[in-house]
């Protein structure tokens, strides 16, 4: 089980740089969890995409709808005690925060190509290949 960012969901569902990689993620671990903000975050992502034209509307919602099947029962709420005390004590967002709150809590590791997140929780806070050639 690994905590995985809005960017590694992304890369999962759209064409990037890191898409063959995080194909090779999900393989290694399949089991990905998120805090439920990862929604709306995915949806922003989905709804630049169809601005842009590079998606439809039909083609953005059965994305969301595969991707919430991917976290059938693999979503999870964090406190505010838990997000705000990450936040006092780095320059992450709250947003970034939740995934690192959520990694703690579940004792697991994040898997994120963040920098800002990677640079302040190297504890917990892993890259796409940095995860892999553990």
């Amino acid at each position: 089980m690994i905590v995985v960012d809005t960017n590694i969901v992304s890369y999962f569902y759209l064409p990037s740089d890191y898409s063959q990689r995080v194909s090779q993620l999900y393989q290694h671990d399949s089991v990905w969890v998120a805090p439920s903000l990862w929604r709306s975050e995915f949806r922003n992502v989905l709804t630049l995409y169809i601005r842009k034209k590079l998606l439809s509307l039909e083609q953005a919602l059965l994305i969301q709808e595969d991707a919430e099947s991917l976290f059938l029962d693999n979503e999870f709420q964090v406190t505010s005690t838990q997000v705000l005390a990450l936040t006092s004590a780095s320059t992450c967002s709250a947003y970034d925060c939740e995934f690192v709150a959520l990694a703690k809590q579940l004792s697991v590791k994040l898997i994120t190509q963040d920098k800002k997140i990677l640079t302040e929780f190297p504890d917990i806070a892993f890259s796409i290949s940095d995860y892999l050639e553990i």
